[in-house]
């Protein structure tokens, strides 16, 4: 069930198996036909994951025979155990994941892309301080406490690479774990200094006075992937059928999302699911919406992890990718 704050945000939980968000509801040309099959997928509970429920109450996956339940996470790597015990089919979340996954030989694969960030212009997340910090460029990140949704993901590895890019010491900043939805709270309260996070947040703290401090994907691997799409290789092998009607299902979703025409429906979804006062979310900046993966950029943000000894050795991408 969603869990209203005081910026009206649903709470992030770590994979709520008991709950559900209103997107469960399929268009009306599937009600009652009983052929339907239900299918679990863990995704963030941020604007990017209105494709998803945009998707959803649009009919595409009803056509592909499919009834999509959405489960609320803080992260994908927090997915992963849930993925693996058969609790849920998919997750989306970041590549980081599935990148320890591997690592980890859980049988975790990536079967499409999401969402990723963008070549230039403004970025849809963003490292964001207290104004009262002072802090306006990544080098002066180094000694502070600067908050990510999972540590050792693509947040901090892109911060890192940002702040030694501007002349500071990566070693030196001070990550810390906080929730999406938590991070003005805590931003106000000066439990922390700065704060990444991605869209609706960057747009509502930049509209209370907080200073945008760099945008770290841009910085770093312009155009990354941001989301992903991971099950795992166990049911690629024995659902062959499910695995093809997703990725169809999503990638048309995906699709979907990206045309310009469809903008307003994708809106509707964040209203719907995230409670935002309208002008949020009218305002807020979309992701590029996306299923093909993008290989390199996966590898690249692989490579900065190892640089920054977040992760020891590289996933095998010829194993781990497994897009039809």
């Amino acid at each position: 069930m969603k869990k209203v704050m005081a910026l009206g945000l649903i709470a992030a939980t770590v994979i709520a198996l008991t709950g559900c968000t209103d997107s469960d509801a399929q268009s009306p040309s599937d009600q009652g036909s009983g052929e339907l099959r239900q299918v679990r997928v863990a995704a963030l509970p941020i604007t990017e994951t209105a494709a998803l429920w945009g998707g959803i109450k649009a009919g595409i996956f009803a056509e592909h025979g499919l009834k999509v339940e959405v489960l609320p996470a803080q992260g994908g790597a927090q997915a992963i155990p849930a993925l693996t015990n058969g609790d849920i089919d998919f997750a989306i979340g970041q590549p980081f994941g599935p990148f320890r996954a591997d690592l980890g030989n859980l049988g975790v694969v990536i079967i499409g892309n999401y969402a990723s960030s963008y070549a230039d212009g403004d970025d849809i997340n963003a490292v964001v301080a207290s104004a009262k910090s002072g802090i306006k460029q990544p080098a002066e990140l180094a000694g502070k406490r600067v908050a990510v949704n999972s540590l050792g993901a693509a947040g901090d590895v892109t911060i890192m690479a940002a702040v030694e890019k501007d002349g500071g010491d990566p070693s030196k900043v001070k990550f810390v774990e906080v929730a999406f939805p938590d991070t003005p709270a805590q931003l106000q309260a000066g439990n922390i200094d700065a704060a990444w996070v991605p869209e609706p947040f960057v747009t509502q703290l930049k509209n209370r006075g907080d200073t945008v401090v760099v945008e770290p994907y841009q910085a770093v691997v312009p155009g990354l992937a941001t989301l992903t799409t991971i099950t795992t290789k166990e049911r690629t092998e024995k659902d062959a059928k499910l695995i093809a009607d997703f990725s169809a299902a999503m990638k048309e979703t995906l699709a979907w999302a990206e045309d310009p025409a469809n903008e307003p429906a994708v809106r509707q979804a964040i209203k719907d699911n995230l409670e935002l006062p309208p002008p949020v979310a009218e305002s807020v900046r979309l992701p590029a919406f996306g299923w093909e993966v993008d290989r390199a950029s996966l590898r690249t943000l692989a490579e900065l992890a190892q640089k920054y000894k977040v992760l020891d050795r590289q996933p095998d991408f010829d194993r781990l990718i497994q897009q039809q």
